[in-house]
């Protein structure tokens, strides 16, 4: 119950909505059957877009960009099964189509088999070695590993290859980035440590504050990670780590 709860809270996105709004707009009467589908995404009505991409792959059966919309529906329904199904069509179609294989090893992350969603990602990666979002997929797997070490390099790589990785939602795009962990409290130190790595300092105190609001309390950890010394002088996260300043004190006696 615990478990479902935390994925049910960690992935939003994947509710469906499709309940609300089941009748597409008049301008979209004459798209074609891919970009209404398109259009159903956007708006969460997965449903729809499934009978939609079904239509536009009738018509152009040999699209591996079509199954993998396809997977892409039914994996925010959290269809695993179909999903990979028409993800694993997808990358017969184009065997070196790395969004699709990308997002395969979203479905084993997602059915709890980590390993063979790292070897995945990295297959992935073979494929597309500048993508931010693998790499931060391939961290959340090592992640869920508990390799922290390696976790580190690849979220670290994802934030050089672009500093807005974990901020995308990755809902409605072609290429599906992972989310869920099951220790929100031991992610969100890790998120703040890897920010705070790549002096983007400002996120850093984001996700430490995450982390200190969901029960995290070792302070004393946060004030021996080098990491994190730049952030000595700043009011906010002295505040949040050192309210009373005394681990710092004592620390400066230390030294």
């Amino acid at each position: 119950m615990q478990t479902a709860l935390l994925i049910f809270l960690l992935l939003p996105q994947l509710v469906d909505s499709t309940d609300q709004v089941r009748q597409p707009s008049p301008e979209t009467q004459e798209l074609t059957h891919e970009k209404r589908a398109d259009i159903y995404m956007a708006r969460k009505m997965y449903r729809e877009a499934v009978d939609a991409y079904s239509k536009a792959i009738d018509e152009q059966p040999r699209s591996a960009r079509l199954y993998n919309k396809l997977g892409i529906s039914f994996h925010h329904q959290m269809m695993f099964g179909e999903a990979k199904r028409y993800y694993e069509r997808a990358s017969e179609l184009d065997q070196k189509f790395a969004q699709a294989i990308n997002n395969l090893g979203a479905v084993y992350y997602a059915e709890g088999r980590y390993k063979r969603a790292q070897k995945t990602y990295e297959k992935a990666l073979k494929l597309t070695p500048n993508s931010a979002s693998v790499y931060s997929n391939l961290g959340t797997a090592f992640f869920a590993r508990n390799k922290f070490e390696k976790a580190s390099e690849a979220y670290l790589t994802a934030l050089q290859l672009d500093p807005n990785v974990f901020d995308h939602k990755g809902q409605t795009g072609t290429l599906l980035q992972e989310r869920s962990v099951e220790d929100r409290v031991k992610y969100h130190y890790f998120m703040a440590e890897a920010y705070a790595r790549s002096e983007m300092y400002d996120r850093a105190l984001i996700y430490l504050r995450r982390a200190f609001e969901e029960g995290f309390s070792d302070r004393r950890k946060v004030l021996n990670e080098k990491a994190f010394e730049p952030l000595y002088g700043v009011a906010e996260f002295r505040l949040l780590v050192d309210p009373e300043g005394k681990y710092l004190a004592e620390q400066q006696a230390s030294n």
